[in-house]
């Protein structure tokens, strides 16, 4: 595990906010996959809890997640989503969720004392039970098997393709992110391998036409982490 960022302080939060009805919090994404890179990747983590909660404990979470991402400077930040654990033993999809942050929710956060983001579903959250499934770590709580369940393939391929279905506009702004998303994307239709936007990418240069190899080798330089 890439341990740049210390989340002591994360898990602490949630511990004296959630009590009791904290059942665990597990890390996806790019830093429990071994790839994070601080410039380009934000931090993945779902929180699971046993029961719902009051919305002031939600917003004070919130300021604390701010407090903490301003404090190391974080250009990414969190994202992260608190599910219910009864969603976890019996999957629904799309799935709810009781609360959200990151940084396209910071600033509403910071501006608006009674916003809150959440009592919706989520989409993607099918994606983010998987990768914890298959390569999550648990920062906190009960073990992944413990807590989760196989969820059926269609509903992974269903997540999947939702989040790329932006991608031939949102390519233009962001072609790291997109290109090494459809790359992994492309690997788990292949090969059904659940795999980091790096690992993707890398598999990707061996299997895809050699004009595209150069503009996936681009962006694989520029997640790139120069360990010291």
């Amino acid at each position: 595990m890439n341990r740049l960022i210390n989340l002591d302080q994360v898990v602490h939060l949630f511990q004296e906010e959630l009590q009791e009805s904290l059942t665990g919090m597990y890390l996806h994404g790019s830093m429990a996959m071994g790839c994070f890179h601080p410039e380009h990747s934000d931090i993945d983590i779902l929180v699971v809890v046993k029961s719902k909660q009051p919305r002031d404990t939600y917003k004070r979470i919130a300021s604390g997640l701010i407090r903490f991402e301003e404090e190391l400077h974080l250009t990414k930040g969190i994202e992260l989503s608190v599910v219910l654990k009864k969603y976890t033993n019996e999957f629904v999809y799309p799935t709810p969720f009781e609360f959200h942050y990151s940084l396209a929710h910071k600033e509403k956060y910071k501006a608006d004392p009674d916003y809150l983001c959440g009592g919706y579903e989520d989409t993607d959250l099918a994606a983010h039970f998987v990768v914890i499934y298959h390569r999550g770590i648990v920062l906190y709580g009960k073990s992944i098997r413990d807590v989760f369940t196989a969820i059926d393939k269609s509903y992974f391929i269903a997540s999947i393709q939702s989040d790329v279905k932006e991608a031939t506009e949102g390519i233009i702004e962001n072609p790291v992110y997109y290109v090494l998303n459809l790359c992994r994307v492309l690997f788990f239709f292949k090969e059904e391998v659940i795999s980091s936007k790096r690992e993707g990418g890398e598999w990707a240069t061996k299997v895809v036409p050699k004009k595209y190899v150069v503009v996936i080798d681009n962006c694989l330089a520029a997640i790139k982490v120069k360990l010291m």
